[in-house]
């Protein structure tokens, strides 16, 4: 998509939102957030209604289903264990719609990502996207390292917004065996000019997969 031209209200952006950098370590905090970023990213549908959305059958057993239009990578080794140096890539478009179901899912109808007058008027000059709607690309990322992925922190700083439509990619790159089935991994997403909107660091455990009978 094209990019909005700069402008000083982008400058006074970059400086406040290099102020402004958040730190979370609320484990409930986050997880009550990233399952609102997962319901608004993938909602609920019936049967009936999953080839209209452009649900496909997912090829890895982590993940109930899968969209063709959103992009994965998993970088490893070939021996199919997660190990240090295992890098994960997703890629996806967060829509309108996803912003409308996240504000609801989440209870945050801040104005700013949800009124187009009102957030003319902000330093921001147009809607952006919900940072934690953003964020939730990192788990739809580590939900696909092979194992159940089950987060134990994250640390994040924004950066940065992102606007509506605009096509978002976590990073996440195991940088540490802590032990004990305990991963510490960095966690980035970039836009789609490849500037880092958000910055962090998750800490996971990961268990094998329930057998299947």
């Amino acid at each position: 998509m094209q990019k909005r031209p700069t402008s000083p209200t982008d400058d006074v952006t970059d400086t406040w939102l290099q102020s402004q950098r958040h730190l979370s370590n609320s484990v409930e905090h986050l997880y009550s957030s990233m399952m609102a970023a997962n319901r608004a990213m993938f909602p609920t549908l019936d049967d009936d209604d999953e080839a209209a959305d452009g649900r496909q059958p997912s090829d890895s057993p982590e993940i109930t289903y899968s969209k063709e239009e959103w992009t994965f990578e998993h970088v490893d080794d070939g021996d199919s264990a997660v190990s240090v140096g295992d890098r994960i890539r997703f890629s996806k478009r967060l829509t309108d719609t996803e912003i409308q179901s996240f504000a609801d899912a989440s209870g945050d109808t801040n104005r700013l990502h949800l009124d187009d007058d009102f957030a003319g008027e902000t330093r921001f000059g147009r809607r952006i996207a919900h940072g934690t709607l953003v964020s939730g690309t990192i788990s739809a990322a580590l939900a696909r390292l092979p194992g159940l992925t089950i987060y134990l922190s994250q640390d994040l700083q924004f950066l940065g917004p992102v606007d509506i439509g605009e096509t978002v990619t976590a990073i996440c790159e195991i940088v540490e065996d802590l032990g004990d089935g305990r991963y510490r991994l960095t966690t980035v997403v970039e836009d789609e000019d490849g500037e880092t909107v958000i910055d962090g660091e998750a800490i996971v455990l990961i268990d094998d997969l329930p057998t299947e009978d």
